[in-house]
């Protein structure tokens, strides 16, 4: 096998977690294909409101290390907010103290505190200064990147890893996993948004209300992201209408503009999530590699190039 050849690396899947990790195995010199099936617009990742917090991941160790790591990437990114899609902006984590955060962030945030009664109704809640990143722009950015670096994007529908014959190949395909692996334990948990015009806020909230109903409000350029819902091994990818009015309902308790504000877009994402995520490298036939990066839940955006610059490793030595 050359040298030339040696250097191929095959990523399947599009979404965030694809493509950071060819980003970031392209400027180490690969030369990079990300298969995807769907466009970019059309991934799960298009669909997220994309607070960078660990969300729905396992092992939540693991994920705060690779979390901690993406947040050195978004800050820097998030000088360049009109290119990147990234910006730091402030809000509310709701029910959630500063004493909870204290042992792993480690004074790597900065300016956290309790939030006061006039910025959140709820018992507690943590004042944060956290990257927002806007999908509709990062994507795109990170495709460029890549682009950049001499990768390249093509559309192509997998039914088998074993398809990608390149000597390098990493599995990126969150909830296809689990038919393309095969791996069983990765499930949908559905999240619906509904996007509205921005009556004028500039602060994100999440929270919960006394049901249990998840709450949160992203503001992004020019418009409003509103959620959203966490059900268990749904695979609907169809808004539902009555879903969307409780949504905005709760929204509007924690932000009373938002109740007349005029409604853009409905849309659903399907959270790849597993029991813990699967990163690792699995040897092939013939000296090729399989690394695997996915089952990331709902914190893909959160924990991207942490776990990127680990595939990349795992990859290093093929």
């Amino acid at each position: 096998m050359s040298s030339h050849t040696r250097d191929e690396v095959i990523v399947v899947g599009g979404g965030v977690i694809g493509l950071t990790t060819a980003v970031v195995l392209a400027e180490r010199g690969r030369r990079v294909r990300v298969w995807t099936r769907d466009p970019l617009e059309r991934t799960t990742s298009a669909v997220a409101g994309a607070l960078w917090w660990p969300y729905r991941i396992e092992p939540i160790k693991a994920a705060r290390g690779w979390a901690l790591r993406s947040l050195d990437v978004y800050e820097e990114l998030a000088g360049r907010p009109g290119e990147t899609g990234v910006r730091l902006v402030e809000g509310v984590m709701g029910d959630t103290g500063p004493d909870e955060t204290g042992s792993w962030t480690a004074g790597r945030l900065e300016g956290l505190r309790a939030a006061t009664p006039e910025e959140y109704g709820g018992p507690v809640g943590l004042w944060a200064r956290l990257p927002l990143v806007d999908m509709s722009t990062h994507l795109p950015w990170l495709r460029d990147r890549l682009g950049a670096a001499g990768g390249e994007v093509e559309e192509r529908t997998v039914s088998a890893l074993a398809e990608a014959d390149a000597p390098v190949v990493v599995n990126c395909t969150g909830l296809g996993a689990r038919e393309l692996v095969p791996d069983a334990s990765v499930r949908p948990v559905r999240g619906q948004l509904v996007v509205v015009e921005n009556p004028g806020i500039h602060t994100w909230i999440v929270s919960k209300d006394a049901a249990g109903g998840i709450a949160h409000v992203f503001p992004h350029p020019g418009r409003l992201v509103l959620g959203g819902t966490s059900e268990e091994d749904a695979w609907s990818r169809s808004p539902d209408p009555a879903v969307a009015e409780a949504i905005v309902r709760r929204c509007a308790a924690l932000r009373p503009e938002v109740a007349g504000a005029r409604v853009l877009e409905h849309r659903v994402g399907l959270r790849p999530v597993r029991d813990a995520v699967r990163l690792e490298r699995e040897p092939l036939p013939g000296g090729r590699v399989l690394v695997h990066n996915y089952g990331h839940g709902g914190a893909g955006v959160t924990v991207a190039w942490g776990c990127a610059e680990e595939a990349a490793r795992l990859a290093a030595s093929s």
